[in-house]
């Protein structure tokens, strides 16, 4: 049985380069394509014809509405879907802004496709991709303007259920995942407060006012 395709949007005001890109893509069988959209606003009537998408690469300087316009959109709209920032800009300030709308990742136009292939799974699997070339910028950027993590509806209830006593398993069962998603959740939170235990993370979400006691 073949793997199920990681479904994708591309969102780009170069007609040529969206169009080469999404040719492209089609070209790896992990991938399908489900519709290409010019700006943010075409991408808000496109999603409502063609239905939800698991990753959007998403560019940066658009007309009528940019890329960090796009992504508020779509995190506050739809946070299930993962926004894989792919511009030219490697500037750690539209690195920074695009993480804080919502991004999971940030990749160059140049990058090899092959590069872009991992970068889509790892951020379908895991709810975040940054290469060697972002994470370098993003250690200086840090210090001085720290990112208020982002996360998805479904961490933030796996979340509020870590603070019962239950076993992950009975975790699982009542958010009607599997084992294994449960995993991917917490893992994802681990990674993004750089914390190691179940403890921590219960210890974190009552601090912000994440979990209810």
């Amino acid at each position: 049985m073949l793997p199920q395709k990681i479904a994708i949007a591309i969102v780009d005001d170069h007609t040529l380069f969206r169009s080469g890109l999404a040719n492209l893509m089609e070209e790896f069988d992990e991938i399908t394509v489900v519709f290409e959209s010019k700006n943010g606003l075409d991408f808000q009537e496109k999603i409502k014809m063609h239905g939800l998408v698991e990753v959007v690469l998403m560019d940066i300087n658009m007309p009528i509405m940019d890329g960090y316009s796009t992504t508020r959109w779509v995190k506050e709209n739809f946070p299930e879907i993962n926004i894989l920032a792919l511009s030219m800009y490697e500037d750690e300030k539209a690195i920074i802004e695009m993480l804080k709308a919502g991004a999971g990742g940030y990749l160059l136009k140049e990058s090899k496709p092959s590069d872009l292939l991992v970068a889509i799974q790892t951020i379908k699997e895991k709810g975040f991709y940054i290469n060697d070339l972002v994470s370098g910028r993003l250690m200086a950027s840090l210090k001085k303007d720290p990112i208020k993590p982002i996360f998805s509806e479904k961490e933030l209830t796996f979340l509020q259920l870590c603070s019962r006593e239950l076993t992950y398993k009975k975790i699982g069962a009542q958010m009607s995942v599997s084992h294994r998603t449960v995993d991917n959740y917490r893992e994802s939170l681990f990674t993004k407060l750089n914390i190691k235990s179940r403890t921590g993370l219960v210890v974190y979400g009552i601090k912000n006012g994440l979990i209810k006691i």
